[in-house]
């Protein structure tokens, strides 16, 4: 069995009919619920709920200090390599966009390494394109090898990797997997992925039971904010992550809001999100779900990020580099997006302690042994 099964019990037009339907009453009968269910999600993310942003944004801010309390998890991505296999239109890595590539050698990670533990982070999330030839087991083994003795925690955001494999890297101290579908709806996928590994949308959407499977302790998911309508991806992102928890129930969730951001290449998004519709989305994913934790990076403005962390966002990164090499060398190569927030970890570390907050530089409740 996996979430495939699930899904397709589901046609995408239905889905998005459903939730454009709902009306003020649902809204406030999910916001009523001791325990909303997904139907009560499409309300709380359904044009009907805007008048109660206010009212939404108190009740995650509750929830969120109940089960975290004021604490924000800070991390950061270390980019090992800009070469990928696939053709993803909306993505700087794209194999058609025509720039040098780069894969960090030993000496590379470490200097890098070095640059992020000076920071303060413990928590390190380890990010490449997807090319299983130049960054596939080998490569991810030496880098933990390296990595291990240095960080309390390290997670990854790679291609999807079979089984076993995830099983291997656990054993070497692998923490949380981050896979994002992009998109759940499986027609019109193909044209965002036409070519390269990623265009298999069954292999990508089994990844999380995959995970499950081999004992992962953290497993993050999401889509693309920006390819298609948010509030239906929104609605099947909240389907996949109540079948995760009640399958692989050991392993703990965390849902990502990736908003497409400029990038090398030509690609504009069909369906743009604004601030207030992504911060209805965050609070609905918090009402819906309190123990699910909410990350966030720095595709967001200054202002947002100021503000999320206090309505539902329990993870966040700070001063983050989205090309490999980008924080012990000079920028030039290629990076997966612009970034938006360019503040140092310093100096957001600061904020969040200005507003009565305290960043935790690794994971509540893991460190390696």
């Amino acid at each position: 069995m996996s979430f495939a099964e699930e899904l397709n019990k589901y046609n995408w037009e239905e889905v998005t009919s459903s939730i454009y339907s709902k009306t003020a009453r649902d809204v406030e009968r999910a916001l009523g619920k001791r325990k909303p269910d997904p139907e009560d999600f499409k309300a709380l993310v359904s044009p009907a709920s805007s008048p109660y942003l206010e009212q939404m944004a108190a009740m995650s801010k509750g929830i969120t200090q109940k089960r975290f309390g004021k604490t924000v998890q800070m991390y950061i991505p270390l980019y090992l390599s800009n070469k990928c296999d696939n053709h993803c239109v909306y993505c700087g890595f794209n194999r058609k966009n025509d720039f040098p590539r780069t894969v960090l050698d030993e000496n590379q990670i470490l200097k890098e390494a070095e640059v992020i533990k000076s920071y303060g982070f413990e928590h390190l999330l380890l990010v490449t394109g997807e090319s299983p030839r130049k960054c596939g087991m080998e490569y991810f083994r030496r880098a933990f090898e390296l990595l291990r003795p240095h960080f309390s925690l390290i997670s990854i955001e790679v291609q999807p990797l079979e089984t076993e494999e995830y099983r291997e890297l656990i054993s070497m101290g692998l923490h949380t997997v981050y896979i994002y579908q992009e998109t759940y709806n499986r027609k019109r996928y193909g044209l965002y992925h036409p070519a390269g590994k990623k265009s298999d949308f069954s292999y990508r959407l089994e990844t999380p039971d995959r995970l499950g499977k081999a004992g992962i302790y953290k497993t993050g998911i999401g889509f693309l904010i920006g390819l298609e309508d948010w509030r239906t991806e929104a609605f099947f992102t909240a389907l996949h992550l109540k079948y995760l928890e009640k399958t692989y129930w050991k392993t703990k969730y965390s849902i990502s809001f990736p908003r497409l951001r400029p990038h090398a290449g030509s690609f504009s998004p069909s369906h743009p999100v604004t601030d207030r519709e992504l911060l209805q989305l965050i609070t609905a994913y918090r009402i819906l779900d309190e123990e699910v934790e909410l990350s966030l990076s720095v595709r967001e403005s200054r202002k947002f990020r100021d503000n999320a962390f206090q309505l539902g966002i329990t993870s966040i990164s700070a001063g983050s580099k989205t090309q490999p090499g980008g924080y012990s060398s000079a920028e030039g190569s290629l990076k997966q997006f612009e970034e938006h927030d360019d503040r140092s970890p310093v100096e957001f570390a600061g904020v969040i302690r200005s507003k009565g907050y305290e960043p935790v530089w690794k994971d509540w409740d893991y460190s390696l042994q």
